[in-house]
């Protein structure tokens, strides 16, 4: 498997979006209607972008709940990759028998 670090979809958030915008944290959640804590939590990389907040930021920005999701999904990878290198190593590759 290829090693590579994953960047959080908050870090995105808050660099690429919200502060190329002059977007606050409030006024961001206020637009997609969800409190406050949770985009503070996301860009604070506290917390995942969930599938809900996946769509309202889509919307919002004019992308894709794909871009959202497939960059949390890569993250989560990363992390747990990271996590449990010892124990992924242990698993053997499957061979096909002839």
């Amino acid at each position: 498997m290829k090693n590579y670090i994953a960047i959080h979809p908050g870090e995105i958030l808050r660099e690429e979006y919200l502060k190329e915008y002059a977007l606050s944290t409030y006024a961001l959640a206020k637009a997609l209607n969800v409190p406050r804590t949770r985009i503070e939590r996301i860009v604070a990389e506290n917390s995942p972008i969930t599938p809900d907040t996946a769509l309202r930021l889509a919307y919002f920005f004019d992308t894709t709940a794909e871009f959202w999701l497939n960059m949390q999904a890569a993250y989560d990878v990363n992390v747990l990759q990271t996590e449990k290198a010892d124990e992924f190593a242990k698993i053997d590759k499957f061979k096909q028998m002839a």
